[in-house]
Order: C-alpha cells, then sequence, then structure tokens
C-alpha cells in the first residue's frame, strides 16, 4: 500500500462513521478504498479490479463511468448548477424528467415529486397519506401496514415501515402507526406441507384480518417491495400482488409500491408491479433512475391522492413540505439522460434476456452445493441463502456471520457482493453481458468453496 493509501485509511478511521457498519470492527480492520469504475469493475487502491456484483447499492444500471451522463451533468452544470422547485419555481431537467416518468410509469401515474433519496420519498410518501386523509376528513386514517424485512429507509419514519430488527433496535422504532406481517417468503416461512398456493391464500388472509382488527377506517396504506431486497432478496409467490392489491381496494387502503430496487428494468420488466400484475396508488423510484450518479428519487401518484393533497394546499395556502434539492437540476438532467440510455441500449430487455443465464446459472452451479439452501430471484437480482444442512431450519447462528466471511472470500476472488445476514445477494449492472454472468458465478463458486472449508475448520458444518 503507498503512502497516500495508507494516509487515507488513516483519515477514514479517525475521522468518517460508516453507515451499516461495526464501527469498533471498521476501526480494526479499516476501508477498502474504491478509486475508480469501468463498466462492470470498481478497482481498489491496490489496482484490484473487482466485479461489481451489487451495482453499487442495487443502483448503477448503466455501469461505472459512463460518458454520456458525465457529459448532462457537465453541461447542467454549466447552464444553471442549481436553483429550487419552491413556490412556483421550475427548470427545464425537472420538467422533462416529471414528463418521461409521467410517460414511462403504469397508467395513472402522472403526478411526480421529486426527493434525494428513497428514504426520503417513503417518508414523504407517509406525510402525503397523512396530509391526504385529513383534507378528506380522516384523521383517524392513519396507520400502514408494512412486512417484516421489507427495508423502505431509515428516516424515523421510513425506517419504521422498514421490517429489520437492526434498523430499529435503540433508535426507539418504529415510531408511527405501523404493523408488520408475514413475509412472502415460501421457502423459509411455509408451514410443513403448506402449498405454496396454500401459503399464498393464509399471508392474505392474514393481511385482511390485521386490515379488519385495527380497523379499515384506521389503515391508511399498504407498502411493500414487489421484491424484496435488503431483506434477503425474496420473490412473491404466484398471487401474491393480485390478492394485495383487491384486499386493498375492498377496503379502501392505498397501495404503495415501493421499486427503490426493483425499477427500471432489474426485474426484466420495466417496473416490477408490471411483471407481478398490479398498478399501485403511489410508486416509489430511486437508485437506477440515476444509475446513482446524482442522488435522486422520485413519487408517483395517482390523480386522485393528487387532488386530495393539491385541494388540501389550496385551503391552506401551501403544502408544507419539500427539500432544498427536490428536483435539483443536475441530478434531474442526469437522470433524464440515464433513462435515455436504458431505453436505447434496452437495458430492460437484457435483463430479462438473461434471467436463464443468470438464475439458471446459479440454480445449476449451486442447488447442490453443501452450503446453499436456496437460490432464488428473477431478472438481475438474486439471493443465495447459506445454511449448515440444507434447509430452512438449519440456518446458521448469526453470531458466526458466515455469511460476512463468504463476502470476504468473494472479494478476494474478485467479486463484490452483498452479505444480508447469510444470504449472498448479487444485483449486477444492467449492462452485464453473459460472459460476465459466468465470470460472477465462477468466482461465487470459488467463495463458497471457501466459505464451507472455513465452516468446516470452526466446527459449523
Amino acid at each position: 500500500m503507498n503512502e497516500i493509501s495508507n494516509s487515507l485509511v488513516a483519515a477514514d478511521v479517525a475521522h468518517s462513521m460508516h453507515p451499516y457498519t461495526n464501527m469498533r470492527a471498521h476501526e480494526a480492520n479499516g476501508p477498502m478504498i474504491i478509486t475508480r469504475g469501468e463498466g462492470v469493475h470498481v478497482y481498489d487502491d491496490k489496482g484490484k479490479e473487482y466485479i461489481e456484483g451489487m451495482a453499487g447499492l442495487w443502483s448503477v444500471a448503466v455501469g461505472f463511468s459512463e460518458t454520456r451522463l458525465k457529459d448532462a451533468a457537465m453541461k447542467q452544470m454549466e447552464a444553471l448548477p442549481y436553483y429550487h422547485t419552491f413556490a412556483h419555481k421550475a427548470h427545464e431537467p425537472s420538467i422533462r424528467l416529471a414528463e418521461k416518468l409521467a410517460e414511462m410509469t403504469p397508467e395513472g401515474l402522472d403526478r411526480c415529486f421529486f426527493t434525494n433519496s428513497g428514504s426520503e420519498a417513503n417518508d414523504t410518501v407517509i406525510k402525503m397519506v397523512w396530509y391526504m386523509n385529513n383534507a378528506l376528513g380522516r384523521p383517524e386514517k392513519k396507520k400502514f401496514i408494512a412486512r417484516n424485512k421489507a427495508y423502505h429507509g431509515i428516516t424515523i419514519a421510513s425506517g419504521s415501515l422498514t421490517g429489520l430488527p437492526g434498523n430499529h433496535r435503540d433508535f426507539d422504532l418504529p415510531a408511527i402507526p405501523v404493523t408488520h406481517v408475514t413475509t412472502p417468503h415460501y421457502w423459509r416461512f411455509a408451514e410443513e406441507g403448506e402449498s405454496e398456493a396454500d401459503f399464498c391464500a393464509r399471508l392474505l388472509k392474514e393481511i385482511e384480518d390485521t386490515i379488519l382488527a385495527e380497523g379499515p377506517e384506521t389503515v391508511a396504506a399498504f407498502i411493500g417491495e414487489p421484491v424484496m431486497g435488503a431483506g434477503g432478496v425474496m420473490v412473491p409467490p404466484e398471487g401474491y400482488w393480485e390478492g394485495v392489491a383487491a384486499i386493498c381496494k375492498k377496503h379502501d387502503i392505498l397501495l404503495v409500491a415501493d421499486e427503490v430496487i426493483c425499477g427500471f428494468g432489474r426485474c426484466g420488466a420495466t417496473f416490477a408491479c408490471e411483471k407481478f400484475g398490479f398498478t399501485p396508488d403511489i410508486l416509489v423510484l430511486s437508485k437506477q433512475i440515476s444509475s446513482s450518479y446524482m442522488p435522486l428519487a422520485a413519487i408517483m401518484v395517482t390523480d386522485a391522492v393528487y387532488d386530495a393533497i393539491a385541494d388540501n394546499s389550496a385551503k391552506i395556502g401551501t403544502f408544507g413540505h419539500g427539500f432544498t434539492g427536490s428536483g435539483h437540476p443536475v441530478a434531474t438532467a442526469v437522470g433524464l439522460e440515464n433513462l435515455k440510455i436504458i431505453e436505447e441500449k434496452g437495458l430492460v430487455a437484457n435483463a430479462a434476456a438473461l434471467e436463464e443465464a443468470f438464475i439458471g446459472g446459479l440454480h445449476a452451479a449451486f442447488d447442490d452445493h453443501p452450503l446453499v439452501g436456496e437460490v432464488r430471484g428473477t431478472g438481475l437480482i438474486a439471493g443465495i441463502e447459506l445454511v449448515a444442512a440444507k434447509t430452512a431450519a438449519s440456518a446458521f447462528d448469526p453470531a458466526a456471520k458466515v455469511g460476512a466471511k463468504c463476502a470476504d472470500f468473494a472479494a478476494e476472488e474478485g467479486l463484490i457482493s452483498r452479505a444480508v445476514g447469510d444470504v449472498m445477494a448479487l444485483c449486477p449492472p444492467l449492462i452485464i453481458t453473459e460472459a460476465q454472468i459466468n465470470q460472477i458465478i465462477e468466482r461465487m463458486g470459488r467463495a463458497l468453496d471457501r466459505t464451507l472449508d472455513w465452516a468446516k475448520a470452526e466446527g459449523l458444518v
């Protein structure tokens, strides 16, 4: 390691507080410093090349160092580097991107509100829903239903919707009225002898029973990721989302699709709600909207939601919510160009076409691996769940950190993955090729074999 790298490591350990990190462990181990990226690859400060198997954080659709996005940012910086969208102010990039999103998203989702992140977007959704129901004379209709293992962000409100213990513990969350129902993951949560259809029916009954127990007049919205990402990459059983949509409609409850990870082709369709056969009242978008080159998120709502909010803003005199960077001109210019690239390069179709090579390839390679309980996924997002004895019931003790060890081995093999507990998540850029998918599978295979040897030596299997 050279002198500059040593200096950076020391400065990082001395001054930086990292998200989703054991800070004391970080003091001991230091950071992996990434210095550049190109296509599906990134490089560390020692020059080592990695396939970025997580597209950053589920997000770099068009790959790293896309010249068109750099040029779009520079062009906008030269023309108008910043302006806000408060109090009737506007600029062309945010107008054009809102127009584009209305064109791309399912029919009826024609109104757009910009934020800087998915967490801010879901926080805003909560406020919009409360504001709307107050406007409609339904002040008691404020509760949300979410799912265990859901991920919807980390603000006080959006973090309350999230269903992961590590996001709640010692943060005093949940802090809003939310009930979490069963994770729609058949392999892990089905009862003995229960078919997938029966499992789905049981979960739908649980949702409706929860609504009836809380009182439909008090439940405002159901929120969910079409495919759950940060909770462990879980694809719902057939018929789940159609059933949820029917229950929400029956009880006059808004349906919120959090497509922060799923949107813009990740699941092999432009939006995963289209793939799973439902249209939400509110659609939340981020990550691949700009390939995370700039912080950006968008909330799309129906006219019914918009009209209630707009009428109340006329009554009060304002919609008293927004961010300094809402609809930032550079971010929206980059987002607009990013969506053009996704369309022009056929990246949604690429994700669909490579699903068999990716998901099928992972199944073929690892279904029989001694450490693998389940391979799952859709499009270009997958999870490999590690267990001691091939069954859901044989999960490792979380304290063993088997997934984290596997991620370390994968990095040594030149693959960046993400350990979600003991689920190895993979979510490569949408520009990936079949040959590069094969490299991911080969490198993950070596990492799994090394993890198995380590687990045997530790007496874990």
